[in-house]
């Protein structure tokens, strides 16, 4: 079991920065993908970003590579996501998820544990 808690949400105006951190607890050992989603009202949720354990490999949507950083510090069991030149359409709240096996890192399905969310504003 891994119980994964995000922080860090807020209200930013646009071209602002924001840094969300997903703290887990538990079976941490076993985490293998840990994943950003997020959600905004009426819409799916959608992937953001992933790291992998196995050699720190980073992926990203095409919506947010180039503003977005994914990185994880493995002593103090921590995922962060740093968010840079921030928009409008990134408003959502954003969701950490952990799983302790392999599968498509950008699907929902793949991953076991989630956070509860923390919500993100970025204004015009």
């Amino acid at each position: 079991q891994v119980q994964p808690v995000e922080s860090g949400g807020g209200s930013v105006q646009a071209g602002g920065s924001l840094r969300l951190s997903c703290a887990a607890s538990g079976r941490t050992f076993s985490m293998y993908l840990v994943g950003w989603f997020r959600q905004a009202p009426g819409k799916e949720r959608e992937f953001v970003a992933a790291t992998r354990k196995s050699d720190s490999g980073t992926y990203y949507s095409n919506s947010v590579k180039g503003r977005f950083t994914i990185s994880r510090d493995n002593d103090k069991n921590t995922v962060y996501l740093q968010m840079n030149s921030l928009k409008p359409e990134d408003t959502a709240v954003y969701y950490c998820a952990v799983t302790s096996r392999f599968g498509f890192l950008d699907s929902r399905e793949t991953y076991d544990y989630w956070g509860q969310g923390t919500q993100v504003t970025v204004s015009s």
